[in-house]
């Protein structure tokens, strides 16, 4: 019984563990893998090219940059697009 209660313990304390861990910066391969529509249909040409485009760029950027972009939403929960969303990126990051 008291083996049973320690796995559980720790498996518990890795799963706490795992989901605090920092978000690695997508490599090549993890942008293709996640090169896909809305619909899970896996995308193509200039879409694709795009996409990829995107995701190295971002895989360049600072962990606290992909932050901010992920915190740059309206009051009503609604993302941030174009100028605000800039707007707000720049005084995250300063």
């Amino acid at each position: 019984m008291q083996h049973l209660l320690a796995t559980a313990v720790l498996l518990f304390a890795s799963q706490l563990a795992f989901a605090q861990a920092p978000a690695a910066a997508p490599t090549a391969n993890d942008c293709a893998t996640r090169a896909v529509s809305k619909d899970g249909k896996p995308l193509a040409g200039a879409a694709k090219t795009a996409f990829m485009k995107k995701c190295a760029a971002d895989a360049g950027k600072p962990a606290a940059a992909s932050d901010c972009a992920a915190k740059a939403v309206s009051k009503d929960g609604k993302p941030l697009y174009g100028a605000a969303k800039a707007a707000f990126i720049k005084k995250c990051e300063g």
